[in-house]
């Protein structure tokens, strides 16, 4: 079985990488706010494994494009709790 590294181009094995951390790290801050760090770091962990063996570059791109997004939405979901301020789009 190739490794992520070796079966992509290596400036999007290293995107998908830096995307995996900053997910792991994300659900890291939501579990341990909500007490339930290993059911959430587990749910990201299971999305990534489940697409691991992707390699239509097509496919790939979109999966990354939904998690980013997911990491943008709860940004400014903190963001609006923090400062009390709705931010555009957001109803």
């Amino acid at each position: 079985m190739p490794s992520i590294q070796t079966a992509l181009p290596p400036e999007l094995a290293d995107n998908v990488i830096r995307l995996y951390r900053e997910c792991l790290r994300r659900a890291k801050y939501i579990g341990h706010q909500q007490h339930n760090t290993k059911l959430v770091v587990g749910m990201v962990r299971q999305q990534f494994r489940k697409h691991m063996h992707e390699t239509d570059p097509e496919k790939i791109q979109k999966l990354k494009d939904d998690a980013a997004r997911g990491l943008i939405n709860h940004m400014l979901y903190e963001a609006e709790k923090m400062t009390g301020h709705k931010f555009a789009g957001s109803k």
